[in-house]
């Protein structure tokens, strides 16, 4: 029996590494922030997982920007 594994194609770009990077905090630090694991912030960064919304906004008031500056949309 095969097995198809596949991509989580997800129309959502971001720019928290950017963002992560400039502000000079890790991975783990930010994880640890937002009481999330440091695979979650990895996840989101390299576009395999998209945050809950809850997530999304505890994002946007850690690095004070709107959420439209840490996600972009793609039809």
């Amino acid at each position: 029996m095969a097995t198809c594994l596949t991509k989580n194609i997800s129309a959502m770009e971001n720019k928290l590494k950017e963002l992560r990077m400039q502000g000079k905090v890790s991975q783990s630090a930010l994880a640890d922030a937002l009481s999330v694991s440091r695979q979650t912030i990895n996840s989101i960064e390299n576009g395999k997982f998209d945050p809950s919304l809850t997530l999304a906004m505890k994002l946007t008031r850690f690095f004070k920007v709107s959420l439209d500056e840490i996600f972009i949309y793609k039809d």
